[in-house]
């Protein structure tokens, strides 16, 4: 155990973070999942020396927290005796079904397995910052569309990938379409030049001469424009200027340049394939429910909010032994996955964690809220967000669908979702905010108390099913009522 690590790092097995209700250690294992016998080991070590609960994370991480200094040595030393890898230095993502989805359009485990090596090989560990990160995203049922990353590839077709940085698969700046031989070159190329500015620096601090001058090295760009449109929609969206530059084809003219026109591109705004929620038709690809696989079929249950004491899930995993499931993999949007079960083993599987209190139901709208762990676990939160999360869910979640995330933050860093939401509700001084639109760090349009909260978004889930139109999604209600009416309704609550 070398030490603890600052808050805003990654909190590895080897440097948990302090928070409010002790230390955090976060776990990615090398294989992709555990059996069901290592899970309950793992959770067994989190009754003994954390606060008896198991997290996964929005982007499938696995946390323990409420360790202390003498109990995160114990943790780690059993973790090594379950035999459990875990993965270190920078991130490296996959969908959760890689190479098992009959859907994905490439299977990125390769890809993904060649870029981790060679990052270890240029030693770049040591010289990115924490947070940096990649995804790999091979499509599919459960894509990696809402997970942000400074490095995204995205499968184009069978040996082409999509290369942007920056964000998820709505917010990234698409670069240019790559051929898989080059993939992992650019990735890296694109990883250097980060290093290169500090231990600080993220790919949206990059200015396009970076990487302009890193990227030449790679010989098989194909510009944006040569790409078929992938929405049914034809929703387009805009380059980063400066990428304009060099990203055009000829027969575009300056005059379009300058509007920041680059033409019809990839990564649409709308449509089936855009990956976006908020404000669009589009839903996240939801990880609960029977999923029927290549040759296996999966079971993906939801964890409340995130979180599950850590006895109900040595239930449900002592359950899926004895059933005959092999693996348990943790996926994006704070779910589990259950594989090697029957379909009729998979349902009464289901019936028993429904009746645990996991999510069974890819319409709970627990799904729909993202709450971080607020006060008092953690130090920095203003407000009980769990508690408020579960007051809602209880009392107004038939307000909400998949359209639309609303997100619940103890503090303005909104750690348990950075991305705009549709509707967000922060701790702060002045009590408890509602951002539209935005993120937690934006300014709220309304304040209330703390202890109102809950009843403050009742008033406002009222007002959504009073105004909701027939066939109109929650999130185009919200758009279409609009910041103040929704305002003066969490006011009023």
């Amino acid at each position: 155990m070398s030490g603890f690590s600052r808050r805003g790092a990654c909190p590895a097995l080897s440097a948990p973070m302090q928070t409010g209700d002790g230390l955090l250690v976060r776990l990615n294992p090398v294989a992709g999942g555990v059996s069901p016998k290592a899970l309950i080991g793992l959770c067994e070590s989190a009754l003994r020396h954390g606060n008896g609960v198991v997290e996964v994370t929005a982007r499938g991480s696995l946390q323990i927290r409420g360790l202390t200094a003498e109990s995160a040595p114990l943790l780690a030393a059993e973790v090594d005796a379950l035999g459990i890898a875990v993965r270190t230095g920078v991130p490296v993502e996959t969908g959760p079904l890689a190479s098992l989805d009959p859907d994905e359009i490439a299977d990125p485990s390769l890809l993904a397995a060649r870029i981790r090596d060679a990052i270890d090989a240029a030693g770049l560990g040591a010289r990115l910052g924490p947070k940096v990160s990649v995804v790999v995203d091979g499509g599919g049922r459960l894509n990696m569309n809402t997970v942000q990353a400074d490095v995204r590839l995205t499968a184009l077709a069978s040996g082409q990938w999509l290369l942007a940085v920056a964000g998820d698969a709505s917010t990234a700046t698409p670069v240019r379409a790559i051929a898989e031989t080059d993939a992992r070159d650019a990735a890296l190329a694109i990883l250097e030049a980060i290093a290169g500015r500090g231990r600080e620096a993220r790919a949206r601090d990059l200015p396009s001469d970076d990487l302009t001058s890193f990227l030449q090295r790679v010989s098989s760009f194909a510009p944006l424009s040569v790409l078929p449109d992938i929405s049914p929609t034809e929703g387009e969206i805009g380059c980063h200027r400066d990428l304009c530059q060099w990203s055009m084809p000829e027969k575009w003219s300056a005059s379009q340049t300058e509007q920041g026109q680059c033409g019809r591109q990839i990564s649409p705004l709308v449509g089936e394939m855009s990956g976006r929620t908020e404000g669009s038709n589009v839903e996240h690809p939801s990880p609960v429910g029977i999923l029927q696989l290549r040759d296996i079929t999966a079971l993906g249950l939801g964890l409340p909010f995130g979180h599950m004491p850590a006895d109900r899930v040595i239930a449900i995993c002592r359950a899926a032994e004895t059933s005959g499931a092999g693996e348990i993999r943790f996926s994006q949007q704070r779910a589990i996955l259950i594989l090697g079960l029957s379909r009729s083993a998979c349902a009464e599987l289901q019936r028993k964690a429904a009746s645990l209190g996991f999510v069974t139901d890819p319409l709970d709208p627990r799904r729909m809220i993202a709450a971080c762990p607020g006060a008092p676990a953690c130090a920095s939160g203003r407000i009980a967000a769990r508690e408020v999360a579960e007051e809602i869910a209880r009392d107004s979640g038939a307000a909400l669908d998949p359209s639309v995330t609303l997100h619940i933050s103890g503090c303005a860093k909104g750690c348990a979702h950075p991305a705009r939401a549709a509707l967000t509700l922060v701790g702060g001084e002045k009590g408890a905010g509602l951002v539209v639109d935005g993120t937690a760090k934006g300014l709220p349009a309304a304040y209330r108390p703390g202890y109102e909260l809950a009843s403050g978004f009742r008033r406002i889930a009222t007002l959504l099913k009073q105004e909701r139109r027939p066939g109109e999604t929650t999130a185009q209600c919200i758009a279409r009522l609009g910041e103040t009416r929704l305002a003066v309704a969490f006011q009023q609550g």
